[in-house]
């Protein structure tokens, strides 16, 4: 190299370059293959509040706009532009599933999840929910696709109410969602109520 120093982009700088590029709606974050700049100092908590050099986000649009650009890579996550990619850290997932509406029954029930961001997905073959449960406690972890590979964590209330709208199935306890079940739990594995 000829002594050319690598600077890692900041948040504002990152903001910048994703504002002009004029896109409307999500960005074709698919269709760009920038160099991998380096970390920054973001983080998403679990509660799905975004930290920049630990401070909270406090402006919606701008967490919004780093969200938009977001993308996973095996278990590891991204900011992209067309010309830059920065490593953040992220707790769980990167958003919460905060709210659902359920339509219709049984295996036509529909189920579409609103997530901390307004971002909306209906939980199907496309957006699978999943349920990890802790190996000591037992405690479980709902999980629903928002986009592309990025997850919601489905926040304990609306969790319960899935609950309250799950039937048995093929040997599990679970809930239906545009023609596909998701299993919670094994029916065996529940308690005698």
């Amino acid at each position: 190299m000829s002594g050319q120093k690598t600077v890692t982009p900041s948040a504002e700088s990152l903001a910048a370059s994703i504002k002009a590029t004029g896109t409307r709606g999500l960005p074709p974050v698919e269709k760009w293959n920038p160099p991998f700049c380096g970390d920054i100092d973001m983080e998403i908590r679990r509660d799905g509040t975004w930290f920049y050099e630990g401070t909270p986000i406090g402006r919606p649009g701008l967490v919004k706009l780093f969200a938009s650009i977001l993308i996973r890579e095996d278990d590891a996550y991204f900011l992209v532009t067309p010309v830059e990619k920065v490593g953040i850290r992220v707790q769980d997932a990167p958003f919460v599933a905060v709210d659902f509406d359920a339509e219709g029954e049984g295996a036509d029930q529909v189920l579409r999840f609103t997530t901390n961001l307004d971002d909306v997905t209906v939980a199907g073959a496309d957006a699978p929910m999943r349920v990890e449960r802790d190996p000591e406690t037992g405690e479980p972890s709902p999980y629903v696709r928002v986009r592309r590979n990025l997850e919601a964590l489905i926040d304990r209330k609306s969790f319960y109410r899935l609950v309250d709208l799950g039937v048995h199935y093929d040997g599990w306890f679970g809930v239906w969602s545009g023609g596909t079940f998701f299993g919670i739990i094994p029916s065996d594995e529940l308690p005698e109520s």
